[in-house]
């Protein structure tokens, strides 16, 4: 495929480390929340699914804001935009912990949603202007680590740290993280020249209209914002809800609920570490069909499950699967609109994040009435397929040399 990266100057390695530090931060923020839904629900008297609510409206902000940074992006740089973000991140996290009531704290969450949806995208994107496309699967790959690790912090300190120190302390800690990532990214910024690289330069003179119209008139990249929109409602729509399910279903403790959800991470931690091996082995075709089955195979498991231990064993190979399934739709998202990658890569994400708002809030609404039977068996069912989708065009679109 064709490269329309800079040339790099300085260290790649060291300034994709940082990045991955700062999705470490931000992730263990955002998934913390999942633990935590039981005791916000308790501690300002409301139920789980209203609860939710601080979770639907920092995915609204989180994907809303995609919509119109990308040609930021573009234009003053990924690095600098990514710093800036930890940055005001920082300070709004600081705001969840100090929020009186649910309604301040959905407005600290929204505020936090606008502030992290600039920084994953564009880490992306930066690792696409950088790293060349045979290459970018494995790095990507490895760079997940930091989100994966992320997602087990926040996930495990989400129910231990809140047990013991409650969920309002549990925002200060993610709040000192994302400030010591912010120290790094800044530091990097002013020591390392390839934090500056930048696509190629076709896009001087571009309005914001003719960079997304650079993206959307692709068929390829239509499909890809769609599939990663189904993916994310599939998927996090109805893995918030595991922590409640093993709570109420199993009378399973706090810390107990942190845990469990944190294997997650280790399937997902799994993958990272051995992508290199998986790619050359099954290559896209076969992660994303493996993907779907094994996303499947694991829902129906939570489903059906007549006891608690089987769960941790179904959501590692929760993060395995998806993993499998979304690296390789990231790594095409990378590389569908070179010329405008910022743009490209932040309406994919931010696709994620409108999905997961939608799944969120739809399953919130089952599991309060019919629990989360049905929206396990409907998650399984939609990511099998979507799973199936992706093989079915990766190998017509392997076919015709694309």
């Amino acid at each position: 495929m064709p490269e329309n990266s800079v040339p790099a100057r300085g260290n790649a390695t060291r300034a994709i480390v940082l990045l991955a530090a700062a999705a470490f931060a931000a992730q263990a923020m955002v998934r913390s929340t999942d633990s935590l839904l039981p005791q916000i629900a308790n501690d300002l008297q409301t139920t789980v699914g209203a609860a939710s609510i601080i979770i639907t409206f920092y995915l609204l902000a989180h994907g809303s804001v995609q919509l119109i940074i990308g040609p930021i992006g573009d234009r003053f740089g990924k690095y600098l935009c990514v710093s800036i973000a930890a940055a005001f991140s920082t300070l709004f996290v600081v705001a969840c912990g100090l929020a009186p009531n649910l309604p301040m704290l959905v407005a600290a969450r929204l505020a936090c949603g606008l502030a992290t949806g600039w920084i994953i995208p564009f880490a992306m994107a930066f690792i696409g202007d950088v790293i060349p496309y045979e290459r970018r699967q494995q790095v990507l790959g490895s760079f997940l680590s930091g989100q994966i690790l992320g997602q087990m912090f926040g996930q495990a300190a989400g129910g231990v740290l809140g047990d013991y120190f409650g969920w309002r302390n549990v925002f200060f800690i993610l709040a000192a993280l994302l400030a010591i990532a912010t120290i790094g990214l800044f530091t990097e910024l002013w020591r390392n020249p390839i934090t500056h690289a930048r696509n190629a330069p076709v896009q001087k003179g571009h309005g914001f209209i003719s960079d997304y119209s650079t993206v959307l008139r692709s068929p390829w990249a239509r499909i890809l914002i769609l599939m990663a929109f189904i993916e994310s409602a599939a998927m996090f729509g109805a893995f918030t809800y595991v922590g409640a399910d093993l709570h109420l279903r199993f009378g399973v403790s706090f810390t107990v609920v942190g845990l469990f959800v944190g294997f997650f991470a280790l399937g997902g931690l799994a993958y990272s570490l051995s992508v290199r091996t998986m790619v050359a082995w099954l290559g896209q075709i076969g992660l994303s069909m493996g993907g779907g089955i094994v996303l499947a195979a694991a829902f129906i498991t939570l489903a059906i499950a007549p006891v608690s231990w089987i769960a941790p064993l179904a959501i590692a190979a929760i993060g395995l699967g998806f993993y499998m399934l979304h690296n390789t739709l990231q790594v095409n998202a990378t590389q569908m609109s070179p010329q405008a990658r910022g743009t490209g890569v932040a309406i994919f994400s931010s696709a994620l994040y409108m999905g997961q708002t939608v799944g969120v809030a739809s399953y919130g609404y089952i599991f309060d009435r019919f629990t989360a039977v049905p929206v396990f068996l409907s998650a399984a069912a939609i990511l099998m397929a979507l799973g199936w989708w992706l093989s079915r065009l990766l190998k017509e679109r392997a076919a015709q040399g694309i």
